[in-house]
C-alpha cells in the first residue's frame, strides 16, 4: 500500500472535493511533486465516475515515490470507487 484514502460523505450534493497530502517522508521536492502530479491526474480521470457529495483526502505514504502510475491509479480507484458506490445506491 502506497496510499491512505479518507472519505467523508457530506450533505452537499453539488460537489466532490479531493485533496492530497505528501509529507517530506515521501522524498525530496521532486519526488513529492511527481506523486502529487500523478495523483491529480488520477483524480481528474475519476471525477466523472465519483458521485457528488464527497470529501476525499489521499495521503501518500513514504514508499509512494517508488510506485508506478498504474499502481497509484489502481489503489486510488479501488479505495474511492468501492466506497462511493454505497452512497449512490442509497
Amino acid at each position: 500500500m502506497h496510499l491512505l484514502v479518507h472519505l467523508l460523505a457530506t450533505d452537499d450534493d453539488t460537489t466532490t472535493r479531493i485533496g492530497f497530502v505528501t509529507s517530506r517522508a515521501v522524498g525530496n521536492a521532486v519526488h513529492r511533486n511527481l506523486v502529487k502530479r500523478r495523483l491529480r491526474e488520477i483524480a481528474h480521470e475519476l471525477l466523472d465516475t465519483i458521485p457528488t457529495g464527497w470529501l476525499i483526502v489521499v495521503r501518500a505514504k513514504p514508499n509512494a515515490a517508488r510506485a508506478t502510475y498504474a499502481e497509484l491509479r489502481r489503489e486510488v480507484r479501488s479505495a474511492v470507487l468501492g466506497r462511493t458506490e454505497s452512497k449512490r445506491a442509497s
